[in-house]
């Protein structure tokens, strides 16, 4: 039997809410339906004393209440109509009050039961908003003016055979249950507003876990500007920068080596060396554009904080040369690089809709990228552009003249490393 009253219990619910519905709508739903089964109790008693007392008639009003609002229950359940049953709900709470009273006389001989009325205004305060429960409040405070009317001028029902006593003490039992109704009924509200906002932000904090994710995905693309650009702006973001200093880093011979390894360990090997990379790049505060195969792309001067860029980008250069040189051996065999910069105007932007990139373009890429294929293992190559702005602050070899495929014979400078001190 309690697997049953179970089963009947989930399919009402189930007919009660639909998946659909927000959370501020089951909370509506919850509170309209806790409602009318306070009023529906308070009815059923109301009617136990009256049928206790011998008063028929005003007993055969709670009976047609429960009746009808079971009725509009039922129909919500069968039709999922929730705006018909809150509005029948609600007409049922300030009328059937108003009707008691007047079935069993003035205001005093039914011990104020039209209070019961004021639930109507203040149901649609709860479930709807105070906009909305402002006609119901007027419609209550008219029909008890109405009946304030009727019992001044006509003094209906002045003597129903109620005594002095059961009127005091029916007085007590309106204002009492009436005032526990609404008690009641606020502490469910207030409860389930509680859970829902704990709920609320729960979901907030996962919400914000999930952001603090993306937000540092989105850093590991892109550099922080352009993230932020692209996260207030999802239009084409593309720059043009009159001078930036580039550079790339290529592994020797990676190729011929990778056929020997076992791809996990070429990944692991990949992977161990460009994130020392990329310590060493955040170190100096530069920007890594992306790593193409065993070639890894860095630039300086894309942030306008950093002013020193292309010394930045020559001591990065010598540490991962130095760190490379440092490394025991793969296969009997050192892993070596070599490097090439440039300095000089690029185009920058983001490109592509789904894993796109933020790169770079222009004959000082160009001219990086060449002159890196020119450079000897562990050697460090720069342009002229970079050279001029280096050369009193770092040792250097050269000139060297180098054919560079599509720009023709051009000079560069091999960066040896800082003078000693002294």
């Amino acid at each position: 039997m309690p697997s049953r009253m179970r089963s009947l219990l989930a399919t009402l619910a189930r007919r009660a809410f639909s998946e659909t519905d927000t959370d501020e709508q089951r909370l509506n739903k919850s509170l309209l339906i806790f409602a009318s089964g306070l009023m529906g109790f308070g009815a059923m008693v109301w009617l136990m004393i009256y049928w206790a007392m011998g008063i028929r008639f005003p007993a055969t009003i709670p009976v047609g209440y429960m009746l009808v609002s079971a009725a509009t229950l039922g129909v919500y359940l069968w039709k999922g109509n929730f705006e018909l049953f809150r509005f029948s709900q609600v007409t049922l709470f300030l009328f059937v009050p108003f009707i008691m009273q007047w079935s069993i006389g003035s205001y005093v001989t039914s011990s104020g039961v039209m209070l019961w009325a004021l639930l109507a205004p203040l149901g649609v305060m709860i479930f709807q908003g105070w906009r909305e429960s402002m006609p119901w409040f007027f419609a209550y405070v008219v029909m008890t003016a109405v009946s304030g009317f009727f019992d001044y001028y006509i003094g209906y029902g002045e003597d129903v055979g109620l005594p002095a006593h059961s009127v005091a003490v029916f007085f007590a039992l309106n204002f009492a249950t009436m005032s526990a109704i609404i008690y009641l009924l606020m502490s469910y509200f207030v409860r389930l507003r509680e859970r829902l906002e704990r709920r609320l932000a729960e979901q907030h904090r996962l919400l914000q876990i999930e952001q603090e994710k993306s937000e540092r995905l989105l850093l590991n693309i892109l550099p922080q500007p352009i993230a932020r650009r692209l996260k207030d702006d999802q239009s084409t973001i593309a720059d043009g920068f009159s001078d930036v200093t580039v550079m790339f880093a290529d592994i020797i011979n990676f190729t011929r080596l990778s056929e020997a390894m076992p791809p996990r360990y070429l990944v692991s090997l990949l992977n161990e060396v460009f994130s020392h990379f990329d310590v060493l790049a955040e170190k100096y505060g530069l920007e890594k554009i992306k790593t193409i195969g065993d070639a890894y792309m860095v630039a300086g001067g894309l942030n306008e904080d950093h002013r020193d860029y292309s010394d930045a980008i020559a001591s990065l250069a010598l540490e991962m040369r130095d760190y490379m040189a440092s490394r025991s051996g793969v296969h009997a065999q050192k892993l070596q690089i070599h490097i090439g910069i440039g300095s000089g105007p690029v185009v920058a932007g983001v490109i592509g809709t789904k894993k796109f990139i933020y790169d770079l373009w222009g004959d000082t890429v160009n001219i990086a990228n060449r002159v890196t294929a020119e450079a000897a293992a562990d050697t460090i190559l720069c342009d002229a552009a970079t050279y001029r702005r280096l050369r009193e602050r770092y040792e250097f070899e050269g000139p060297l003249t180098l054919h560079i495929k599509g720009k023709g014979d051009m000079v560069a400078y091999r960066l040896i490393g800082k003078p000693s001190p002294g």
